[in-house]
């Protein structure tokens, strides 16, 4: 692809990501129009809105893996690990911000997501197994706990830069917001 057709696409895919995610009934003429190009450059690519939906979570679930593997969740030190993890799904959710429930309407792309889960379920049980996270919590509190306060400061934080979003979550998540 030429380079203006690639920025293009990536401008639709991320447009479409923001505004979907604020109302899943955007139309594609919305989506072009935000994303600056014409409302045929998005047909030509995208039949429906369905189609850019599907495209939009592969690119997110593209992203999410490329994050885990950077990571190195299976075998990196479980704190290097989190942080490398934190570090890098921070840009991700700010710019593919769909909830990830939306992908139930996409049967491969919601799998997909679930498989992601898991793997990094099997993270959070390692560091459990050593350590890192206590293991009196209630089954699903350590993953859950650290999803939350990830979502909570790439959305609510926009202009915190990755790293120091990552210092703060893992500090935040490992020691608690007390004072000790």
């Amino acid at each position: 692809m030429r380079a203006d057709a690639i920025r293009n696409l990536d401008a639709v895919l991320q447009t479409g990501a923001r505004l979907l995610a604020q109302d899943p009934g955007t139309s594609m003429a919305t989506i072009a129009a935000e994303a600056g190009v014409d409302r045929r450059t998005v047909y030509r690519r995208f039949a429906c809105r369905e189609a850019l939906l599907a495209a939009v979570f592969r690119t997110k679930l593209d992203a999410v893996d490329e994050v885990f593997d950077d990571a190195r969740l299976e075998d990196a030190p479980v704190a290097v690990a989190l942080h490398r993890y934190v570090e890098g799904i921070v840009p991700v959710i700010r710019r593919w911000p769909l909830d990830p429930e939306q992908m139930r309407c996409d049967t491969e792309a919601y799998d997909r997501m679930l498989d992601q889960r898991k793997r990094f379920g099997a993270f959070v049980d390692r560091a459990i197994a050593e350590g890192v996270f206590r293991a009196d919590l209630p089954d699903g509190m350590a993953r859950a706990l650290l999803f939350r306060t990830v979502d909570l400061v790439a959305s609510q934080f926009p202009d915190l830069e990755p790293a120091p979003a990552a210092d703060i979550i893992v500090d935040a998540v490992l020691c608690g917001v007390g004072q000790p």
